[in-house]
C-alpha cells in the first residue's frame, strides 16, 4: 500500500465534498440540528401534568390539600370542576391528565376515623404519565397526611413517633435523575451513525452513477487503498461531528462529563471506523445513491433507536430481544458514552465494550476490503 495513492484518493474525495452543497451541508449542519431536535424533543421525565380539581366539601383542609399540589412542579391546576360530567368532558378533550376529587365528608373522615380517601381519576392513554402522575399524587398526598400528624402530635403534647422503616437514597452518577442525562450521550451515537453511513454510503455509488469509476479501475490503485482514500476523509469530518455533538451535549444541555477525554477520543474512532465501513460496503454493494442511502438510513436508525439502550433500557426487554442487542455494534458505544459521561470510567472499566467494538472493527474492514473488486461488472 502507498500513502501516495491513498492520499490522492483522499484528497479527490474532500474537493468532492467541498463541491457538492448537499454532502457538506449533511456532514456539519445535520449534527446540530439532531443534537437540538432530539435533545429537546426526546424527554421521559414527567412535570406540569394538566390536573382538574373536583372539591366536593370546599373547606380550608381541602383546600389546603389541593394548594399542595398547586405548589408541586409536577401538576399544573388547570380547571376547577363541579361533577363529575365535567371531569369526563375535560378528560374526554385532553384538557387535563388527571383530576383530584376529594369528597364532602374529607374533613369530618379525618377528625372522626383519622382517615380520609381521595380519589385520583388517571387518563391511562399514556401509561408512563399515568403511572408517574399517580406516583407523584401518592407523595402529595403522603406529605400531607403527615404533616396533620404531626399537628395533632403537637396539640397533645407528645412527640410523633418515627416511622419504623425509613428509605435513605443515594442517587449516583445522575443526581437529578434527569432524563436528558441518560439520552444526551445516545444521541450522540444516533447522530454520527447516521451521519457518517449516510456519507459513505455515497462515495463508490457516486462514482459508478458518474461514469468516473472506469478511470479509478485503470490506475494502480488497489481495492484497500481505494477504501483508506476513501474513507479517510469521512473519518476526520466524523471526528468534527463528534466535537460538535459535544459541545452541544456539554454547552446547551449541560449534560455532566466526568470521564476523560482521551478515553472518548479512542472510543469515539473506533465507532466511526465500523459505521464508515458499513456506509462503503453498501456503496459497494448497491451502486445507486439513492438506494445505498435509504439502506444506510435503515441499517443505523432502527436498531440504534431501538436495541442500542440509547433511549430504552436494555435490561428491560424480553430476553430474546436482550440476545439479539449483543449484535448492534451501536450498543457498546452507548454503553461506553454513558459510562464515560456520567460515571467517569476509564478504559479498564471499559475494556469489554471497547474489546467489542475492536472486533467490530477488524471484521468491517476484512470485509468491505474484500467487497471492492477492480472490475466493470
Amino acid at each position: 500500500m502507498k500513502m501516495r495513492r491513498v492520499s490522492a484518493i483522499a484528497l479527490k474525495e474532500l474537493l468532492q465534498v467541498w463541491r457538492d452543497p448537499r454532502s457538506l451541508m449533511l456532514a456539519l449542519l445535520m449534527p446540530a440540528m439532531q443534537m437540538l431536535l432530539l435533545g429537546y424533543g426526546v424527554n421521559l421525565d414527567i412535570a406540569h401534568v394538566p390536573t382538574c380539581t373536583y372539591d366536593e366539601e370546599g373547606s380550608q383542609l381541602s383546600q389546603a390539600l389541593l394548594k399542595r399540589f398547586e405548589a408541586s412542579r409536577y401538576f399544573d391546576l388547570v380547571a376547577s370542576l363541579h361533577n363529575q360530567r365535567q371531569i369526563r368532558g375535560a378528560m374526554d378533550s385532553g384538557r387535563c391528565e388527571i383530576a383530584i376529587v376529594i369528597p364532602a365528608d374529607f374533613s369530618r373522615q379525618i377528625s372522626e376515623f383519622h382517615h380520609a380517601s381521595v380519589q385520583a381519576i388517571v387518563d391511562a392513554t399514556n401509561d408512563n404519565t399515568a403511572t408517574i402522575a399517580t406516583a407523584y399524587a401518592n407523595a402529595v398526598v403522603e406529605g400531607f397526611s403527615s404533616d396533620i400528624r404531626l399537628k395533632r402530635a403537637a396539640l397533645r403534647g407528645e412527640a410523633p413517633p418515627p416511622p419504623p422503616i425509613a428509605v435513605q437514597p443515594r442517587v449516583w452518577f445522575n443526581e437529578g435523575l434527569e432524563s436528558r442525562n441518560f439520552i444526551i450521550p445516545g444521541i450522540i451515537a444516533l447522530v454520527l451513525a447516521l451521519v457518517g453511513a449516510l456519507l459513505t454510503s455515497l462515495t463508490v455509488a457516486r462514482e459508478w452513477e458518474r461514469g468516473t469509476m472506469e478511470l479509478l479501475l485503470s490506475t494502480p490503485v488497489t481495492a484497500l487503498e481505494m477504501m483508506i482514500g476513501k474513507l479517510l476523509p469521512y473519518f476526520v469530518i466524523g471526528l468534527i461531528d463528534a466535537g460538535i455533538c459535544l459541545g452541544f451535549a456539554l454547552l446547551v444541555f449541560h449534560v455532566p462529563f466526568r470521564g476523560a477525554f482521551t478515553t472518548l477520543l479512542l472510543t469515539t474512532a473506533l465507532f466511526l471506523v465500523v459505521v464508515l465501513n458499513i456506509g462503503y460496503l453498501l456503496s459497494v454493494l448497491i451502486r445507486n445513491q439513492l438506494g445505498a442511502s435509504q439502506i444506510a438510513m435503515f441499517v443505523t436508525i432502527m436498531p440504534i433507536s431501538l436495541l442500542s439502550g440509547y433511549a430504552f433500557p436494555i435490561d428491560q426487554m424480553p430476553a430474546a430481544i436482550r440476545a439479539i442487542t449483543y449484535v448492534i455494534y451501536a450498543r457498546y458505544f452507548v454503553t461506553i458514552l454513558k459510562a464515560v459521561f456520567l460515571k467517569g470510567s476509564g478504559m479498564g472499566a471499559l475494556l469489554g465494550p471497547i474489546s467489542a467494538l475492536v472486533l467490530y472493527d477488524v471484521l468491517v474492514v476484512w470485509i468491505a476490503s474484500r467487497a471492492f473488486r477492480k472490475r466493470i461488472a
